[in-house]
């Protein structure tokens, strides 16, 4: 069954890279998409089946579900009050709503936090994720990671009019609160699973091959942000918030790549399911 889904795993990210370059090049050819709803879907079953590969089928239910119910409630809360991201509320444009929130939006929240989270584990190699400070240190570095993800694509996003924000905000017409409030819920969501996982060490694993596809799509959605937009200034941005991470974790990769020697069982399996 895992090579089934290994291998349809592979379809679905080069379904990611065909959609994330053309984005990457609409300034200059437009080329078939899927819009914000179909690109969501398509991702979150790349995030959902890489997972579940990579980790099994309880500690994938567990994430996802940590995940979506965290986001749901935050994303409740605040458009209800304003109080956890700043005072918006969502359009019609990302489908039906469970009550003041898109039914896409806690999925959302996954397909995004798990390719920052194997973006972390790649910059934290040689950390002991089992131990209290590791969990911690993981758990901040990816909430960094992913909130500088939403920092290149809110504005954008905003301006499409799939949320508003009622007031504006300092940022391209974004509240800095935002931002805070990406931060909390990330970093309540990867603490959770950081102690729902707890008691495997990860910090010895190659992440390489089919392990580092989610690095990839980071890496390449990077690139495309870099690329001319609606907000020319957000390139620069996106250059130096998610450029830079997506650097390093590249190059991890590619370290790892050239020391075959360095192996472990989890990396082996996920070959086993390609091969």
């Amino acid at each position: 069954m895992k090579r089934w889904i290994g291998m349809f795993v592979w379809l679905l990210f080069a379904a990611m890279m065909y959609l994330i370059f053309a984005e990457l090049v609409r300034h200059w050819i437009l080329l078939p998409t899927l819009g914000n709803v179909g690109f969501t879907l398509v991702f979150v079953m790349f995030s959902l089946g890489h997972c579940l590969v990579c980790e099994g089928l309880r500690r994938t239910s567990l994430f996802f579900i940590l995940t979506s119910v965290i986001s749901y409630v935050l994303e409740e809360v605040g458009v209800r009050s304003g109080l956890v991201y700043g005072a918006y509320h969502y359009g019609a444009k990302l489908g039906p709503k469970l009550g003041s929130v898109p039914v896409l939006i806690p999925l959302a929240w996954f397909m995004m936090i798990y390719p920052s989270w194997i973006v972390a584990r790649a910059l934290l190699r040689g950390v002991d994720t089992s131990s209290l400070f590791g969990l911690a240190a993981q758990a901040m570095v990816a909430a960094w990671v992913m909130s500088a993800w939403d920092a290149v694509m809110d504005p954008g996003m905003a301006a499409s009019g799939n949320w508003v924000w009622e007031y504006g905000g300092g940022y391209f017409g974004v509240p800095l609160r935002n931002y805070f409030g990406w931060l909390i819920t990330t970093l309540l969501v990867f603490l959770g699973a950081g102690l729902l996982w707890r008691g495997k060490d990860k910090s010895s694993e190659v992440i390489d091959g089919f392990a580092a596809l989610p690095i990839f799509i980071y890496a390449f959605y990077a690139l495309s942000y870099v690329t001319p937009r609606g907000i020319p200034a957000l390139q620069i941005v996106a250059l130096f918030a998610m450029g830079f991470p997506a650097l390093l974790a590249t190059m991890q990769v590619w370290a790892r790549s050239i020391a075959p020697s360095e192996s472990s069982s989890a990396t082996e399996e996920a070959f086993d399911v390609v091969a």
